[in-house]
C-alpha cells in the first residue's frame, strides 16, 4: 500500500497504537522498533487482542505463517511510515502549525504560547516531552477538526533531526528559542548544534510566505534567517524598538516580574484598523497609544523572560488581547521540574532538575547568585552527552562556581572526580541520599540542577 491507501486505511480505523500491551478494538498497530524492543515480534499478537491490522516491516513474521494473515501490512519502514502517515493526516487541516525548537526553553516556551494562544482558541500542543520522531506523529495524530491552531516542539540530539520532523509536521510558522551547547555527542560540534535547530529556519523558507518570531537578541539566530521569511521580532534591549515588541525583567524576588510593550509596527496596524472603523461608522477619531504591561509570573529566574517574550509575540500575532496574554502568563505554573520554587518545611527549593547543558546551567547560577536570599546551597548533577567537550565544560561549571558566592556546594557525578574544588562530591543521587539521611540541610535556599538521567528530580521530596 503507498501512503494514500494507508491513510484511507487508517480513516476506517482512527487510532494507532504502538503499544501491544493497549490494543483497542479495531485499532492500527504499528510495529516501532527500538535498542531493546522489536514491535514486529508483537504483531499477531496485537491483532489478537483487538486490533484491526498491523503495520511491520518484517517480511519473515509473513514468511513463517503457512497462510499469510491478511491484517498484517508490510512496509520498507515502520518509524518512516509512521511519519509519513502523520503528516497526511496534518494535510487534513488548513490551520497555522507553529514549529518549536531550541537549545533551552522549548517546552517552557511552548506551554506559554499555547497558554496565551488558548485565551482565544482551540490549540492542539504537545504534551509532555513528545517532541522526537515518534512523538510528534503522535501529537499530529490528535488532531480533529475542533482544532483552530497547533503548536508542535521539535527536539534534536543528531544533525537532520529537526529537518526530519519539520518534513512531517509542516509548519506554517516556527521559532528557535536558542542555540547552546547541547548533546554534542551526537551532534559532533557546536556548528552541528546552529545547523540543525537551523533547519526550522530552512523548512520555512523553503515554504514560502511563513513566519519566523524572532529573538532579534541573539546574533546566531539573526545570522542564520532566510530571506524568504516574514519575521516577527522580539527583544529585551529596550534601545531595540523599532519594529520588535520589547521588554525587560522589573524583578526576581524570586519570581520574574517584567514589563513589556508591543511593537510600534502593531500599534500602527491596530490604529489603521481603528481608523477605518471610526470613518465606516462616523464616529470620532481615536488612537492607541504605546502602553506598559507588567507581568508577575511565577516563574524561577530572569532567563524565562525570553521564553515570555516569545509567547507575546506569538500571541499579538494571532490577535490575542493584551490584557489575555498577560492573564495567561501570571496563571501560568510551572511543572516538570523546570523553573519550580518549592517550599518545604526545612529549605526553598529551586528546581531545574529536568536537564542541563553548559548554557542552562550557566544561566541557573547567574539567576541564583542575583537572588538576595541567604544562606545559598546548591546541589548540581553533571551534564551529559556532551561528548568531547565534557571534561573542558564541566571545568568552566567549577570556575563559576568558585565566582558564585555560595554557602554549599555538592557536585553529583564522575565528570567532576578529577576536578580541583573544595566541594563536596558525590558519585551518585544515591550517595546524597545518604548524606541527606545524616545531616539533613536546614534553612537553605538550594539549586537543584542536572541532567535527567542524574535523577536530582528525587531530591526535593527529602529536602
Amino acid at each position: 500500500m503507498n501512503i494514500k491507501e494507508l491513510y484511507k486505511l487508517y480513516q476506517e480505523h482512527p487510532c494507532i497504537t504502538t503499544d501491544s500491551r493497549d490494543c483497542p478494538e479495531g485499532s492500527i498497530f504499528l510495529a516501532l522498533k527500538g535498542e531493546s524492543f522489536d514491535g514486529n515480534k508483537f504483531a499477531l499478537q496485537a491483532l489478537e487482542k483487538g486490533c484491526a491490522y498491523a503495520i511491520i516491516d518484517d517480511s519473515d513474521i509473513l514468511d513463517n505463517q503457512n497462510c499469510p494473515d491478511k491484517r498484517l501490512i508490510l512496509v520498507n519502514d515502520t518509524l518512516q511510515t509512521f511519519k509519513d502517515l502523520a503528516r497526511e493526516h496534518r494535510r487534513q487541516f488548513h490551520i497555522p502549525v507553529i514549529g518549536i525548537t531550541g537549545t533551552n526553553g522549548k517546552t517552557t516556551t511552548k506551554e506559554l504560547i499555547a497558554a496565551v494562544l488558548q485565551k482565544k482558541y482551540n490549540v492542539l500542543y504537545t504534551q509532555g516531552n513528545f517532541n522526537n520522531d515518534v512523538g510528534v506523529p503522535k501529537t499530529l495524530f490528535r488532531l480533529t477538526a475542533e482544532h483552530d491552531i497547533a503548536v508542535i516542539e521539535m527536539g534534536a540530539s543528531h544533525p537532520g533531526d529537526i529537518k526530519t520532523l519539520a518534513e512531517s509536521a509542516e509548519p506554517t510558522c516556527g521559532l528557535i528559542t536558542n542555540v547552546g551547547r547541547a548533546h554534542l555527542q551526537g551532534f559532533g560540534s557546536f556548528k552541528n548544534v546552529v545547523k540543525t535547530k537551523g533547519e526550522l529556519y530552512d523548512f520555512l523558507g523553503r515554504r514560502g510566505e511563513s513566519l519566523v518570531f524572532l529573538n532579534a537578541d541573539n546574533e546566531r539566530l539573526v545570522d542564520i534567517l532566510p530571506d524568504t521569511v516574514w519575521v516577527a521580532p522580539y527583544s529585551t534591549n529596550l534601545e531595540n524598538v523599532e519594529g520588535c515588541t520589547v521588554g525587560e525583567v522589573v524583578s526576581c524576588a524570586p519570581f520574574l516580574k517584567f514589563r513589556w510593550r508591543e511593537s510600534d509596527t502593531n500599534l500602527e496596524d491596530k490604529n489603521e484598523e481603528l481608523r477605518v472603523k471610526n470613518e465606516e461608522s462616523s464616529a470620532d477619531a481615536c488612537t492607541l497609544e504605546p502602553v506598559w504591561y507588567e507581568v508577575q509570573t511565577q516563574l524561577i529566574g530572569a532567563y524565562n523572560i525570553d521564553n515570555m517574550m516569545a509567547a507575546i509575540a506569538v500571541g499579538l500575532n494571532f490577535g490575542v488581547d493584551p490584557a489575555d496574554i498577560n492573564s495567561a502568563l501570571e496563571a501560568y505554573k510551572p511543572s516538570n521540574n523546570r523553573s519550580q520554587l518549592t517550599v518545604t518545611e526545612k529549605n526553598h527549593l529551586v528546581v531545574d532538575a529536568y536537564n542541563a547543558n553548559p548554557s542552562s546551567m550557566r544561566a541557573a547560577l547567574d539567576n541564583f547568585r542575583l537572588m538576595e536570599v541567604k544562606p545559598k546551597m546548591a546541589i548540581l548533577g553533571e551534564m551529559r552527552e556532551l561528548g568531547n567537550s565534557s571534561h573542558k565544560e564541566h571545568q568552566k561549571l567549577v570556575a563559576q562556581l568558585a565566582e558564585s558566592g555560595l554557602d554549599e556546594v555538592w557536585l553529583v557525578g564522575d565528570e567532576f572526580t578529577d576536578l580541583p574544588s573544595t566541594y563536596r562530591h558525590f558519585h551518585d543521587v544515591e550517595e546524597v541520599k545518604a548524606a541527606i539521611a545524616e545531616h539533613q540541610p536546614e534553612g537553605y535556599y538550594i539549586l537543584i540542577k542536572g541532567s535527567n538521567s542524574t535523577r536530582l528530580y528525587q531530591l526535593p521530596e527529602l529536602l
